[in-house]
């Protein structure tokens, strides 16, 4: 009995989602708006009638056939829909669709006078002129073309000669390949010029003010983002980048990591026939970059090979006044310091994508990543007890943070009909972090007194497979539903060394060597339904299921207990089009924020003995809910977005201060769950065009902030202590094309003070401006730009508890000139763009510091529901 209900529902299910049975009972998908069993909703009364056979049809003898073709390119266009209309009464009464070949027939039609409705998406509905079947006619329309509809359903384009933000209904698009004074840079070059985007000094990214986010490239993670986002971001150059997708509000398709939102950096590619070879450079006083990429395409076959590399060379110095409470002692701190870095970036890809049949492809992507940070330390400390000098130091200190990771995916991807497809993906990712640092202990006098060294090694390590369906119900729905397993492992060991000033360094017993060995495994599962009115509402709902567990082991053998845990996160996102081109979007969502590597990590980092970092294996994660709330509108020539938003994150992980109990005036910053974050803001940004070749946009983020949390008080006993405030930040951007390939931008970007649970972070600004000149029919261009060249940034931040204050400066001198260059050799003809195998988007750790998420307002945006690609 239980074998045959099972036949019974799997046979059910099947029926339901075989686009033929579909088709019969409601029509043939939609075209273009307006079009027969459109999804625009441009036509109710059309779209009220066409559902399938709206009356019943005469029979007899009569066939019409025919070819649809692109208008432009010749192409055959495939499962268009042709709709027979009565021209009597003007009512649809038989339909069918293209087929590969772009060939369609109706047959057995009785004698009258019809005229034919062609349409599909991307496609101008096109109207037949009238056709007379008479008794045993059969006619052949030959070659029917179809024009392209410039049109994009669900979207809001930017007006002007450079569509540099475009607004979807699930995100907002920055296309960065617009851009020309980031050409040179990396990644946080590009991102500093996003909307709702700010990348502090270190690189690291918050969006609306906070760092807990996902960032992807091309829609996949990479173990070395997971570990550290900001020096991911310094790997991936900016002349590569070619859009910016900020997604607020994810669909249940997304993981459901990132609390504040995710971030996808999609890098250039193309659809272009014949062999290619870019070469980018450039030389700069802070920065010297060289690429090379090459692409090959023939057939069903294309190939893709890149690499790049970036060294750069900056100073900056800074000073530490700190006073810390400790056992009834008051201790302060002076320190000054200088430092000097040699980064070097590299990144190298080879992608491979292949069409196993019409309707089937398989691609595959290999990519490696280098760095290597070294940095120069020279520590000046003096620390005083009740104002009296007890302690003078002097140190020289090597830091190195070096990496290397892999990540390797293989993607299949089925198409059935429109808007039905399965895929199936799998990605393996896997990071090796070494961060050391070797320090010399000098006397007053400048003599070597002593040496330490601290060894920290680590490996990250992820396999992901993951499965995604989609298909149409009726002509206004989309069902979506998928599931994903990811395993995921991190290895840490460490160890202290000390020596004299001669001789080789041994094992110190008072920093004691350890490893931490932390296992994840995540199950999730998640169903998405699309609907759309004929009034132009289009809902978005669904829920997602998570569940992760994890083993853990310090030391080898001390187990620690985490519990599992799983969760249900919610999404609804409902957009409504009005006219005049504005859209108003609403959204809610959960998200959760799980800890990251170097929040994890165990190694007690003390590069400078004042400002000790650790990490905290026993971090649990975050839970926020998001609402949002925004519109958009273009008025003449001047488009305008404005959101509101509020955030509350319980759990919340945050960086904690505490003054060290074992080294005099010392301060260690850890990591803990606080409790409570609550935070409202607003966004407003606008783009206008004063002219067809000036453009200007620009833009104000502000955020208001309550955090709430634990730490020690004078006693030693935890208190709770609370914090509030305001950060306002902005930014401006102009774009001048002029005569003879010329081409001109400057930009500017501010943030003020942010609020911390134990203070605040100071306030920094930069800027930059640059010119461009095309060369030989704009196979090459030749630049040039400089950033910050009035002088350098500098950044003061306070820290306020019961047991601690401290105030830091930082000088960073990077005022920087750049001269950049970039060559196109080969010949390329266009081509249809394929469709690739979608790709593992893990988007669950939280780091430290697509192109799709929800479909357009149509489903029949195909392909809808947009699994990131």
């Amino acid at each position: 009995m239980k074998r045959y209900f099972l036949l019974l529902l799997l046979g059910t299910l099947t029926t339901l989602l075989d686009p033929s049975v579909i088709y019969a009972q409601f029509g043939p998908p939609g075209g273009g708006p307006g079009g027969p069993g459109g999804f625009g909703g441009q036509d109710t009364r059309r779209k009220k009638e066409f559902t399938g056979v709206a009356e019943e049809t005469p029979k007899g003898n009569g066939k019409i056939a025919g070819i649809l073709v692109d208008s432009t390119s010749g192409k055959p266009v495939e499962f268009a829909t042709v709709a027979l209309i009565n021209v009597a009464t003007n009512k649809p009464i038989d339909g069918t669709t293209s087929d590969a070949k772009g060939q369609f027939s109706l047959t057995k039609l009785a004698p009258g006078d019809y005229r034919l409705q062609y349409s599909f998406i991307g496609y101008k509905t096109r109207d037949s002129q009238k056709v007379t079947v008479v008794k045993g006619t059969d006619l052949n329309l030959g070659s029917v073309k179809l024009p392209a509809d410039v049109r994009t359903l669900g979207e809001v384009v930017v007006t002007g000669q450079a569509a540099l933000i475009e607004e979807k209904v699930d995100r907002l698009v920055f296309n960065a390949d617009k851009d020309i004074t980031a050409k040179g840079g990396d990644a946080s070059d590009v991102l500093k010029r996003v909307p709702m985007l700010s990348v502090d000094l270190d690189g690291n990214v918050s969006l609306r003010g906070s760092q807990n986010i996902r960032v992807l490239i091309n829609n996949k993670p990479s173990t070395i983002v997971a570990a550290n986002v900001a020096d991911a971001l310094k790997q991936l150059p900016a002349d590569m980048i070619k859009s910016v997708e900020v997604i607020t509000s994810p669909s249940a398709k997304y993981d459901a990591e990132g609390a504040a939102g995710i971030i996808n950096i999609i890098t250039k590619k193309n659809t272009l026939h014949g062999l290619t070879l870019n070469v980018d450079a450039g030389a700069g006083l802070r920065a010297s970059n060289l690429g090379l990429n090459g692409s090959y395409r023939q057939g069903k076959l294309g190939l893709t090979l890149g690499g790049f590399g970036r060294a750069g060379y900056n100073g900056a110095s800074s000073t530490l006044d700190q006073t810390t409470k400790v056992g009834g002692q008051t201790l302060r701190t002076s320190q000054q310091g200088t430092a000097f870095d040699k980064p070097i970036f590299g990144q190298y890809t080879l992608g491979m994508d292949y069409d196993l049949a019409k309707n089937q492809s398989l691609s595959a992507n290999v990519r490696f990543g280098t760095r290597n940070f070294i940095q120069q330390q020279t520590q000046l400390t003096n620390t005083y007890a009740n104002e009296v000098l007890r302690n003078m130091s002097n140190r020289d200190v090597d830091r190195k943070d070096l990496s290397n990771s892999v990540d390797m995916n293989l993607d299949y991807i089925r198409t059935f009909k429109p808007q039905q497809e399965w895929s199936i993906s799998t990605q393996y990712s896997r990071t090796g972090l070494t961060n050391n640092f070797y320090a010399d202990i000098l006397g007053q006098t400048g003599e070597l007194t002593s040496r330490q060294r601290n060894l920290n090694n680590n490996t990250n390590q992820e396999f992901t497979i993951q499965t995604d369906y989609q298909t149409p119900i009726r002509k206004n729905q989309l069902l979506e539903f998928g599931g994903k397993a990811i395993m995921r492992q991190v290895d840490s060991r460490f160890q202290y060394q000390l020596g004299g000033s001669t001789g080789e360094l041994v094992f110190d017993p008072t920093n004691p060597s350890g490893s931490l060995l932390y296992n994840q495994n995540i199950g999730a599962g998640y169903i998405s339904y699309t609907y759309v009115t004929p009034s132009k509402y289009t809902f978005k709902v669904g829920t997602r299921y998570e569940h992760t567990g994890i083993t853990a082991k310090a030391n080898e053998n001390t187990n620690l207990n985490i519990p599992a845990y799983s969760n249900l996160v919610p999404s609804i996102n409902v957009s409504k089009s009005l006219k005049g081109g504005t859209t108003v979007k609403a959204a809610y969502n959960r998200r959760i924020q799980r800890p990251g590597l170097q929040q994890l990590n165990p190694n007690v980092n003390t590069a400078n003995p004042q400002m000790i970092m650790v990490g905290n294996p026993n971090l649990s994660p975050e839970l926020t809910d998001n609402v949002e709330l925004s519109l958009s509108s273009t008025v003449k020539k001047t488009y305008i977005n404005a959101s509101v938003f509020g955030r509350l994150t319980n759990n919340g992980i945050s960086q904690i201060r505490i003054p060290s109990d074992t080294l005099a005036g010392a301060i260690i910053t850890t990591f803990q769950n606080i409790g409570v974050q609550r935070t409202v803001g607003t966004n407003v940004f606008f783009n206008t065009s004063i002219t067809p070749k000036w453009t200007v946009n620009g833009g104000i983020d502000a955020y208001y902030v309550y955090m709430q949390g634990l730490t020690p008080g004078a006693d030693g006993k935890s208190i709770t202590i609370s914090n509030t405030g305001v950060s306002l930040g902005g930014r401006l951007m102009s774009q001048l094309q002029l005569d003879k390939g010329w081409s001109a931008q400057v930009f500017s970007f501010f943030r003020g003070p942010s609020p911390q649970l134990q203070g605040t972070m100071g306030s920094f600004y930069m800027y930059s401006v640059g010119v461009r000149k095309d060369v030989a029919n704009k196979r090459g261009s030749i630049g040039l730009a400089a950033e910050n060249f009035a002088g350098g940034v500098t950044m003061r931040t306070t820290l306020n508890t019961p047991t601690l204050s401290s105030v830091s400066v930082t000088n960073l001198y990077n005022s920087n000139v750049k001269v950049t260059f970039s060559y196109r050799i080969g010949k390329m003809t266009f081509e249809a763009p394929r469709k690739k195998g979608r790709s593992v988007s893990n988007d669950d750790v939280k780091g430290e510091g697509d192109g799709g998420g929800q479909p357009q307002a149509a489903p029949a945006a195909a392909p809808a529901g947009g699994r990131p690609r």
